[in-house]
Order: structure tokens, then sequence, then C-alpha cells
């Protein structure tokens, strides 16, 4: 992968090829660094077709936001918030001002886009977005109400099982996912998501971890009729108190906080950076710095 020089993926991307498919490896598994690269490429792309489709995005968000408020949360995260497109316009269509939101996502260049799209929606919430692992979040266990996916698990095929370990780990009451539904999807939806790397097993694989499965089924929305959308609303019932700060180093799993411009964590001695106001918070990020509070 790094002798792929990213000026010859660019113009790869410029031409309109599937820069996902140049860069998966010899099987159907898409790796981490392909996703990144490939996210990374397409930021700005998720604005670009939500300001083109407004009224898909709003019923999309719009439905999603009463699942949600049905649940009564103190807090949300969006695992994957891509450039926020989904999360801002959840916050708008509830009406708790005080609900903290969370969002995360592999890409800095989406981040950045995300940082964007949420001050131009002028929300009264407090919204904290960072990039992150999907499979090495950088919060703490059992820190957010409800944790949520909108097709970000999608291209991680064959991880389904470390993908919901993460995400269970970190909720504290629901675990909410938007995410293609193999098991209620059409013969030629299923082939083209074999075709594609993305996920088939995430229901079986959830009853598989005795998971308590509110509700399984098609969601009411769905942007491609050949990756229908499913909705699964899994329990949590080791239920804990409010964590007022859930940031937690994403490689020790301890507590994280902002100090002299960077996140740190003094158990593990791991430093991370923040970039043009973008918190950037992936095992990757960590730099080892024992004297930082000298």
């Amino acid at each position: 992968m790094k002798s792929k020089k990213l000026q010859f993926i660019k113009s790869l991307y410029d031409k309109g090829e599937n820069i996902m498919a140049f860069l998966r490896e010899n099987d159907y598994q898409n790796s981490t660094e392909a996703i990144l690269i490939s996210y990374d490429f397409q930021a700005g792309s998720y604005i670009q077709y939500t300001n083109a489709n407004p009224d898909f995005n709003q019923n999309y968000t719009q439905c999603l936001a009463k699942v949600i408020t049905d649940l009564a949360p103190q807090s949300i995260m969006e695992a994957g918030v891509g450039e926020a497109t989904t999360l801002a316009n959840v916050l708008a269509n509830t009406d708790n001002n005080s609900l903290q939101a969370y969002g995360f996502d592999l890409s800095w260049s989406r981040i950045k886009y995300a940082a964007d799209y949420v001050a131009s929606k002028q929300l009264k919430n407090s919204v904290f977005l960072s990039t992150g692992d999907l499979f090495q979040m950088p919060y703490l266990d059992n820190s957010i109400d409800v944790v949520y996916t909108s097709h970000s698990i999608e291209p991680n095929g064959g991880r389904e099982k470390d993908a919901l370990e993460e995400l269970y780990r970190v909720t504290n009451k629901y675990l909410v996912l938007l995410e293609p539904a193999y098991e209620l999807a059409h013969e030629e939806a299923r082939q083209r998501m074999k075709r594609n790397g993305y996920i088939t097993t995430l229901y079986e694989t959830a009853k598989s971890l005795g998971y308590k499965i509110l509700e399984y089924k098609l969601f009411d929305y769905t942007a491609n009729p050949n990756n229908p959308t499913g909705l699964m609303i899994i329990e949590k019932s080791n239920k804990n108190t409010n964590i007022t700060n859930p940031l937690a180093c994403p490689v020790t799993q301890t507590n994280l906080t902002l100090t002299n411009g960077s996140y740190f964590s003094e158990k593990s001695l791991l430093a991370y950076p923040i970039i043009n106001e973008v918190p950037c918070l992936t095992p990757d990020n960590a730099i080892i710095a024992t004297k930082f509070l000298d």
C-alpha cells in the first residue's frame, strides 16, 4: 500500500475510477487503510449529495431522530459520522437542545467538512467531532447512552464481530444500527454486497454474541434499492451512570483530557494532536509523550 503514491491514486479518483476497488486487497475484505484513503478523497461528496437530495435526507434523519428520541438518551454518538449530514440533521429534528452529541470518522478531511456543516446548521446542541477508528474508538466503556451507525460498518465485511463488540463496549443503553440488511435483501443486492466486500452477517453475529435485539427490519428510507438499509436496535442491560467526559485513549481505554492544546492520557502517556481544530484520536495518531506534563 505504501508504494502506491497518493498522487497516482488522486489521478484515478479524478478520472472517476473506483479507487476502493483499486486499493482492495486480493480477497473481498476491504482494509482499513484502503477505506481511509478512499473516504478521504471523497470528502465533500456527502454534503453535495445532501444538498442535491434534501427531501431524502430530511425523511431519513427525521425517521432516525424519532427512533433515537423514543430511547430518551442524554447523549448520542454517530460512529463513522462522515460529514455529519446525518448527525446534524438528526439533532435538527429533535427538540432536545441539551442532548450531548459526538461523532468520529476515520478520515480527517471528512471531519473537517463535518465541522463546517455542523456550524452551518447553527445547532444549540453541543457537538464534539474528531477522527477515530471504529475498531478502537476513543471513548470509555458505557459512556454514551445511544451509539448509532449509518452505513459505517458497511465496508468492513468479515469484521462484523469486531465492530459489534466495540460499539457495544461504548454504548451505555442502546445500539442503533442502520446498515446493509443482507438477510432482508433480494438476490441481486446480496451479490452486490459480496462483490463490494460489504458486511453480510451483522444480524447473525449480533445473535451469536447474545445481544438483546429489540428490533430488526428494513428501514423506511433507503438511498439505493440495491443496498437496502436495515434498522437493528440492541438494548444493553448493564446501564451505567452518566459520564461527564467520555473520551478515552483509543489504545488503552484510559481517560483522555485536553491539556496544553492536545489530548493526553496520564495513564498511557500518549498524546493526540489537534490539527486545524480537528482532534486526531485514532491509534495511529498516538504520540509517545512521557514528559508531556513536565
